[in-house]
């Protein structure tokens, strides 16, 4: 997978609500709120922030925040901490993976390598659990147990229910804007986690910390 569209296109000159800020211009979902505030400029950090919206997208198959217009309004609820909700069934390795994505302590995000080393020894934990029934004791064994579950109840749930609504059902806000455009917000927040953010990402942490100390 390759990320584009997150900085490699800028406009030529400064920002006129703000001369000392340049322009930013992206989709403003996927942007990093210390590159929304101006507290910083396009890094890798900023890069591993979009991965995380869009493994998200890849987990949930919704979109972010597709029900309220992306305006000043949104781009100041994300300096402020708001992020996509995850899903509660969502296996906790991935859900930790986002949510350090998502944190805006830039230093606390994964590299894309630490991302490929890790995701690299899920997935490999994963082939061993499937096709020779490997590591069912393990983390990766209970949570796939777990989904698989989830997804049997969801089945059942379906058939029984004689609405034909699916789970990934929803309206997009006219406003709701997935292009490229050029976002000039003043005076956006400086950055900081919603509160519990950072409590609930090391209590999910430490949940898993038999099988991390075994990762690394």
């Amino acid at each position: 997978m390759a990320i584009s569209d997150f900085g490699l296109s800028k406009l030529i000159g400064t920002n006129p609500n703000n001369p000392e800020k340049k322009n930013i211009i992206g989709v403003l979902p996927y942007i990093a709120p210390e590159v929304l505030s101006g507290e910083e400029e396009y890094t890798k950090a900023a890069d591993v922030y979009s991965f995380g919206i869009i493994a998200y997208e890849m987990v949930t198959g919704f979109p972010p925040y597709p029900d309220i217009p992306h305006d000043k309004d949104l781009a100041m609820k994300i300096c402020n901490g708001l992020r996509p909700k995850i899903p509660f069934h969502t296996s906790k390795l991935i859900t930790r993976i986002i949510m350090r994505c998502w944190d805006v302590r830039v230093a606390h995000r994964p590299t894309f390598k630490e991302l490929h080393a890790e995701l690299e020894k899920y997935y490999g934990d994963y082939v061993n659990y499937l096709k020779e029934g490997k590591n069912k004791d393990s983390e990766i064994g209970i949570q796939i147990k777990k989904a698989e579950e989830f997804s049997a109840n969801q089945k059942v749930t379906d058939i029984t229910n004689s609405t034909t609504k699916t789970s990934l059902n929803y309206q997009t806000h006219p406003q709701a804007i997935y292009t490229s455009r050029l976002l000039n917000y003043s005076k956006l927040p400086k950055p900081k986690n919603e509160e519990n953010f950072e409590k609930e990402l090391e209590e999910l942490t430490e949940s898993m910390s038999l099988y991390l100390i075994d990762f690394f």
